[in-house]
């Protein structure tokens, strides 16, 4: 099967010039994570891809830490940043999985479109709850691709070994939901735009 890094460093210039598919979705979920910040925020994103959304979020945090599985996508983010001058956002070729760090190290960390391209997703979860400070917050946006499209289970493998698409894996907004509330978290907040679009979650690590 094609690497979730390969795959993403062959479209990463491609994907940097792509519009917002939904602009209006896009502000909402901006804005309600934005009602979570404090400016002495440590952020973490993991999936970051080209950073447009940690270069939005930087002016209201202290910090952003933002790592992606792709160091395209990477080169591109940081060039972005210095472009604006953004002085206050890391950006690292750095998997989750990979990442180490003490336990309750960060104020919020930001999983956005990244939970469905993970073969580990519990995991991860579980570590996000580990690494966040008590009271903390967990942001995603996630496909929830079995609410509408089951069949897409028989042929994701089929796509990513032709290196057609990504890693992807198929399961319900129920299923995501629990895998949360399994890890510690209670959700605070839950949107959807519209049946078959992402999930987005803002979770809450207990004080």
């Amino acid at each position: 099967m094609m690497s979730s890094a390969k795959f993403w460093d062959k479209i990463a210039e491609k994907y940097s010039k792509q519009p917002i598919a939904d602009e209006a979705a896009y502000e909402k979920k901006l804005q309600a994570t934005r009602e979570y910040f404090q400016p002495d925020m440590e952020v973490l994103e993991f999936g970051c891809g080209t950073g447009s959304t940690a270069i939005l979020h930087a002016a209201y945090v202290k910090h952003i830490r933002a790592i992606d599985i792709s160091s395209k996508m990477i080169e591109i983010a940081q060039k972005k940043a210095d472009a604006e001058n953004i002085k206050n956002i890391t950006f690292e070729q750095l998997t989750i999985d990979e990442l180490s760090v003490s336990d309750c190290t960060y104020d919020m960390v930001l999983g956005l479109s990244i939970l469905h391209l993970l073969e580990n997703k519990e995991e991860v979860i579980s570590k996000v709850h580990r690494i966040l400070k008590p009271g903390g917050i967990f942001v995603t946006s996630t496909a929830c691709l079995a609410d509408s499209m089951k069949w897409f289970k028989l042929i994701a493998p089929i796509g990513n070994f032709l290196g057609l698409i990504p890693l992807v894996k198929v399961f319900t907004t129920k299923e995501l939901e629990y895998s949360f509330t399994n890890s510690g978290f209670v959700i605070d907040y839950q949107w959807q735009p519209s049946k078959g679009k992402a999930v987005f979650i803002v979770a809450k690590k207990a004080e």
